[in-house]
């Protein structure tokens, strides 16, 4: 299942931009869908992209038109580009893999998350 290390976070105002990047080691990375993660404070885990085996990406409707996702296969690396940020993406990031297939929901991930990168968008 691999083990995931983000990075990319940090203070943004709303509009701007940012780009986390998501890279796992243990893995043979062109064969795993990769899923993006945020937590708000005082909210459940929610899942905002994610891109299969075959590079067919998914967005959470907030998201979408504002988010893109991107793999680097090369460098074991997946990015989200987050455009047009809101107050309301505050949260801490974070990706994970369990497969080549996307799963509905952070509960049927069965690896061990990362540490996760904080995003904090002020208005």
């Amino acid at each position: 299942q691999g083990q995931f290390v983000e990075s990319g976070g940090g203070l943004a105002q709303a509009g701007e931009s940012l780009t986390l990047s998501c890279a796992g080691s243990g893995l043979i990375w062109e064969h795993m869908a990769i899923g993006w993660f945020r937590q708000a404070p005082g909210k459940e885990r929610e899942v905002i992209s994610c891109i299969n085996d075959s590079g067919a990406i998914t967005y959470e409707d907030s998201v979408k038109g504002r988010f893109t996702t991107s793999r680097d296969v090369a460098k074991k690396t997946v990015y989200l580009k987050m455009n047009n940020l809101k107050p309301e993406d505050t949260a801490v990031y974070y990706c994970i893999s369990d497969g080549p297939v996307c799963l509905p929901g952070p509960k049927y991930y069965r690896g061990t998350w990362g540490p996760g990168t904080q995003v904090t968008v002020s208005s």
